[in-house]
């Protein structure tokens, strides 16, 4: 016969980890605590930091919404505001958005500035 027969052998390392294989776990759990803290709870506390912006909204508050509009809140509502962009003649420019389009709230005067 021209090959030898292969048998299998016994592993010997496995029956002398004192882990029981739990280190092969170790790298897994670590990185889902980088990702925690480094993308999942940021990501939380902006969230927050966002929802009690949109539940202090007031009239005469001067926002920036998402899509960039800028504007003085003339009215408020439970899921929308109107926002005042333009005044012509008679009558105000006004826009319905709804409160979670607002992006960021702008220091009194800046209209003004603008």
């Amino acid at each position: 016969m021209l090959i030898s027969n292969a048998y299998a052998q016994a592993a010997q390392g496995a029956a002398q980890d004192p882990t029981g294989g739990l280190m092969g776990l170790a790298p897994i759990i670590l990185m889902f605590i980088v990702l925690w803290f480094l993308m999942i709870r940021p990501q939380m506390k902006k969230a927050k930091e966002h929802q009690k912006l949109i539940s202090e909204l007031a009239k005469g508050d001067e926002v920036v919404t998402q899509g960039g509009i800028v504007g003085k809140i003339t009215k408020v509502g439970e899921n929308y505001v109107a926002i005042e962009v333009a005044s012509l003649k008679d009558a105000p420019v006004e826009v319905q958005v709804q409160k979670q389009a607002v992006a960021a709230l702008l220091p009194k005067g800046t209209l003004k500035t603008l």
